[in-house]
């Protein structure tokens, strides 16, 4: 009797996360929908469950949109962290103190926070290891780095899901999983993990 308990709550568990994640990809493709421009300007917004200029976005703007769809203020997690572990984050900008306008805008930042409350999944060459809702995170050279959600369209061959993501063209879908060096792959599903 207590396996089938057991069973029945991993079970249950298990269902809750994958319907999250499958909600997620879905509404991430739903972004794709969107008239959007790449635009990296600095926007002072409101705060908390600010947003840019809706026509307006860059590659972060695509998963803090898809996250707010689920309920989840990205804004609003990165900052509280960064307050209380301002330490933790990159230094690369050379701020002294969290800023609630672009904190949670920068792909770095990202990767520490999925880092610290989500699961750091393997960075491999196999397409079947990216499943839809995981968030891939890219090394573009120069210093560039690029994050997109997997959706849950796969593509023309079936071979790999494709991405969600802004890299210049507005918030598309395409197949680019491997079109760069990977460097983060995450799942991130507040109060799931």
């Amino acid at each position: 009797m207590k396996l089938l308990i057991l069973f029945l709550l991993l079970t249950t568990f298990g269902l809750a996360q994958s319907d999250f994640y499958t909600r997620l990809a879905d509404s991430t493709w739903t972004l794709t929908r969107q008239t959007v421009t790449y635009d990296p300007a600095y926007f002072s917004i409101a705060y908390p469950n600010g947003d840019v200029p809706k026509d307006k976005g860059v590659c972060t703007d695509v998963v803090i949109r898809a996250y707010r769809k689920m309920g989840i203020d990205l804004q609003k997690e990165v900052h509280e962290d960064m307050k209380k572990n301002f330490s933790l984050y990159p230094k690369k900008w050379k701020l002294t103190k969290t800023d609630t306008n672009i904190d949670h805008r920068r792909v770095p930042n990202l990767m520490t926070y999925f880092s610290r409350f989500g699961s750091v999944l393997p960075m491999t060459q196999q397409a079947k290891d990216y499943k839809p809702g995981d968030i891939v995170c890219w090394d573009l050279g120069k210093g560039l780095t690029h994050i997109g959600i997997v959706s849950n369209k796969k593509t023309s061959d079936g071979k790999r899901y494709m991405i969600v993501h802004n890299i210049g063209a507005g918030q598309v879908l395409e197949d680019c999983l491997f079109s760069f060096k990977i460097i983060g792959h995450y799942r991130y599903g507040k109060n799931l993990e």
